[in-house]
């Protein structure tokens, strides 16, 4: 026999021996090792057979069931409800040697349940061939603590979205809804993840160091609820987001121009996705509105005839491995080597709009909007606030080559529907992951040019989501409940019965107020 062939037999029966070697000394470590179970419980009472969803305001309830095979010592059974961000994000480098990978793991919420003496064996000891089980009752908070969020930020704004509760993201094995899995548009490099954890340890008596014995983990789904919040105020230097367009219309080549199409929409109301465990097949809906202008470049010109519509959701994740300072920007992302981003576009709907009817107006009687509202002086963002005003009425402010006379305008409604076969998170806002939606709307148009003009918007959009029935009623108990006890603590407070004195009169009333007689003193 070759010397090679007797070297390669010789490495291939080494590697065989040493697998077999790991595998008899894994299953040792594990036949030693206490077994934990860790059994949830439904809204029924019974152990829950596949992953649950929970909301804010929720009870998590179950135990913790633990079995050795020998008698096993121990001090301290751990049992927590945690959630963590866990973020990688890949950068290219010169050197193919170099990993350009940075990673960044965030607890943000640590419950403990909390174990006495009388819930330990005495002594404490598991005795082997039995179970011993410890209970535990976790309730999903409304927000995080205020040492979640400990870096600096820009702004206030950003830690109240900071502190608030993310939901879960980037699981395959639990997004979507109860047994049903699906795509939730997360990449691999972002994930938060929700469990309750045991840990069993012990103490060395020697040198008193803590040992882990066993743990165990088991992934809950969490789905927050999101209240709806005020439109975003879009910096007209952002690309991401357009609000309005215009757009020249040719009559054809080398004939001159026809006009100016203008397009303009505004942010749409939230789409809203209902509560943890609520089983309804009702869609998820919203309603965008397009207003059209039309500034002809001659009086004889009519407004173009309109084709079709193409809607599309854009789903983005943000993903940092250090903390935001503030609210996460795609223009930054080429000068932050911490922050990566990844998006899918979704196509919602594709309407034809020729039947929309555009309405003749003359500049007499329709001015400009903007020419007649007037803003307070204490309002910083007047352009916001016009914009929005103009969409709501309907006529947008003239084009650029608007030189005066009739003007076209019209409206199109936009249904925004999900599709069912996704899984939709609200929008929020993390130390680390971000979640954000935008509506692409484009717009066609047939003209008598080479080529027919499109105009595209694109819309920022939030989803929200409702809570629980469960959570809901949870919560109201507790505000009635602070109420109460806020109106306890108030009886107890002293009165004062005294008349008031001249200093605490309103300020209207001081120059009704009696003269203060001033009496001299005589030293």
């Amino acid at each position: 026999m070759p010397s090679s062939s007797r070297d390669s037999v010789h490495s291939s029966g080494m590697q065989t021996i040493s697998n077999k070697i790991g595998s008899s000394l894994q299953s040792i470590t594990h036949h030693w090792q206490p077994t934990i179970e860790i059994n949830i419980e439904n809204e029924q009472g019974t152990q829950a057979k596949w992953v649950t969803s929970y909301s804010t305001m929720d009870t998590i309830k179950g135990n913790v069931s633990i079995t050795t095979n020998h008698d096993t010592r121990f001090d301290e059974v751990e049992i927590s409800f945690i959630g963590t961000s866990q973020v990688y994000v890949d950068r290219l480098t010169t050197t193919p040697s170099m990993s350009g990978r940075t990673e960044a793991t965030h607890r943000f919420l640590t419950l403990k349940q909390p174990l006495g003496p009388a819930d330990y064996p005495t002594p404490r000891v598991l005795t082997a061939g039995r179970t011993f089980t410890f209970p535990f009752i976790f309730a999903v908070p409304q927000q995080l603590l205020p040492r979640a969020c400990g870096h600096s930020v820009s702004l206030d704004h950003v830690r109240d979205t900071h502190l608030m509760l993310p939901p879960s993201l980037g699981d395959p094995s639990l997004a979507g809804f109860g047994t049903t899995l699906l795509d939730d548009f997360a990449p691999e490099m972002s994930k938060i993840i929700y469990g309750v954890k045991v840990r069993l340890t012990s103490v060395h008596e020697s040198d008193g160091k803590i040992s882990l014995i066993a743990d165990k983990m088991k992934k809950v789904r969490v789905k927050p609820a999101f209240e709806e919040q005020p439109p975003l105020n879009v910096d007209p230097s952002d690309a991401e987001y357009r609000l309005r367009q215009e757009k020249v219309i040719k009559k054809g080549l080398f004939k001159g121009k026809l006009g100016t199409l203008t397009a303009q929409s505004a942010q749409p109301k939230a789409l809203k996705i209902p509560g943890a465990r609520t089983f309804d097949n009702c869609p998820i809906t919203s309603m965008a509105k397009i207003v059209l202008r039309f500034d002809p470049a001659d009086e004889n010109n009519l407004p173009p005839r309109l084709g079709s519509l193409a809607t599309k959701l854009k789903v983005s994740t943000f993903y940092a491995s250090a903390p935001r300072h503030s609210f996460p920007n795609r223009s930054n992302l080429g000068f932050d080597l911490t922050q990566g981003f990844y998006s899918e576009n979704i196509q919602i709907s594709s309407m034809c709009i020729a039947s929309a009817q555009w309405e003749k107006h003359d500049y007499s009687s329709n001015p400009p909007p903007d020419s007649l509202v007037r803003r307070d002086s204490g309002i910083s963002d007047c352009s916001m606030l016009s914009h929005d005003d103009a969409v709501s009425t309907g006529i947008l402010a003239a084009s650029k080559n608007y030189k005066g006379g009739h003007f076209y305008s019209a409206q199109i409604l936009v249904p925004i529907t999900l599709p069912n076969n996704k899984n939709f998170i609200p929008t929020f806002h993390s130390c680390l992951i971000s979640r954000q939606y935008a509506l692409s709307l484009r717009l066609s148009a047939h003209a008598p040019g080479v080529s027919d003009p499109s105009l595209h918007l694109k819309l920022p959009i939030q989803v929200c989501a409702d809570g629980s029935d469960a959570g809901n009623a949870n919560a109201r108990a507790r505000s009635a409940e602070l109420d109460m006890s806020i109106e306890a603590d108030h009886m107890f407070v002293p009165r004062s019965v005294a008349p008031p004195s001249l200093d605490d009169l309103p300020p209207q009333y001081a120059s009704f107020a009696p003269p203060i007689q001033r009496v001299p003193v005589v030293g």
